[in-house]
């Protein structure tokens, strides 16, 4: 059996590697981070082994993890070639994929996955194993999309739908200071009745904007305090689709950042619909931030 995980220090940058191109885009993506912060990167591959361990012989034990090692010593290899002041941690373990990674990250660090695995017996990242990490993480998850795309660095984006996603705009904040960018704040509302309803009173509708137009400047107003040197943009849509506005928004940008939300399903919990189509569809790397207080485990 592998040894346990290693404590990490606050602010790490752990990714899953499996040999994908998906999870190579996304150990690149991790090293630039872990440049970003003045941190290590440590890159975790899982066998999976310990769970199906009766079921195997100790020679397919241990060619899966000479496997492993290969593909840990590749991918190390490319992101120092990449990154050579980036410190580069590599680590081997028998737990599930989700396991692993959730492991690693311990209670501060930031977990990054690739878009899409290679199958089989290792992992899928982004398939069922990037879900189930994205869905159970307690800590920072970014899922890594469109990092390929040509063009001039742009803003990081930050998706806000109530007062209590000021820990995901804070958040947003640092990942714009970082990198030097601006930081947009995008708050997008559905309509809040019945479609069938006849009539809506002026007042109504008065109130409703203004009470989404008083979350988004509540949330600028206590960042600006907070981070007087970072240029922060505002802007507010009222759309029927809140993930094919943020997808839209995310054109161009460095990274969208918001609140991940889960919905309980009798499976355990699972993401809510427009967390899943933001890891499906976005344009660039989506940063999912664990969100609590009201409206955690909304599906939307």
């Amino acid at each position: 059996m592998a040894a346990a995980p290693r404590p990490r220090r606050p602010g790490s940058v752990v990714v899953g590697v499996d040999g994908s191109d998906g999870a190579l885009s996304a150990a690149l993506w991790a090293a630039e981070e872990a440049h970003l912060r003045g941190s290590a990167v440590f890159l975790v591959h899982a066998t999976d082994t310990d769970s199906v361990a009766r079921y195997l012989f100790q020679a397919e034990i241990d060619e899966s993890r000479r496997t492993g090692r290969e593909i840990l010593d590749r991918t190390a290899q490319t992101v120092s070639a990449r990154h050579p002041d980036v410190s580069v941690v590599k680590e081997l373990s028998d737990l599930p994929p989700s396991e692993a990674l959730r492991h690693a990250a311990a209670l501060s660090g930031t977990i990054v996955v690739g878009h899409r695995g290679r199958g089989g017996f290792a992992s899928l990242l982004l398939g069922s194993v990037g879900l189930r990490t994205a869905a159970t993480a307690s800590t920072p998850v970014v899922v890594v999309r469109g990092h390929d795309r040509t063009g001039p660095p742009g803003a990081v984006l930050a998706g806000i739908r109530d007062d209590h996603d000021l820990g995901c705009a804070r958040a947003a904040a640092r990942e714009a200071l970082l990198r030097g960018r601006p930081l947009r704040l995008l708050h997008v509302w559905r309509r809040a009745w019945p479609q069938g309803e006849w009539t809506v009173s002026r007042d109504r509708l008065c109130d409703q904007a203004a009470e989404h137009v008083s979350v988004q400047s509540r949330t600028a107003v206590r960042l600006r305090d907070e981070f007087p040197d970072l240029k922060i943009e505002t802007e507010g849509e009222k759309n029927p689709s809140v993930a094919g506005s943020l997808v839209e928004a995310g054109r161009g940008a460095d990274l969208l950042v918001v609140g991940g939300r889960r919905a309980p399903d009798y499976l355990g919990p699972t993401l809510g619909r427009t967390t899943l189509a933001l890891l499906q569809h976005a344009h660039c790397p989506v940063e999912l931030v664990p969100r609590h207080g009201p409206g955690h485990g909304s599906t939307s």
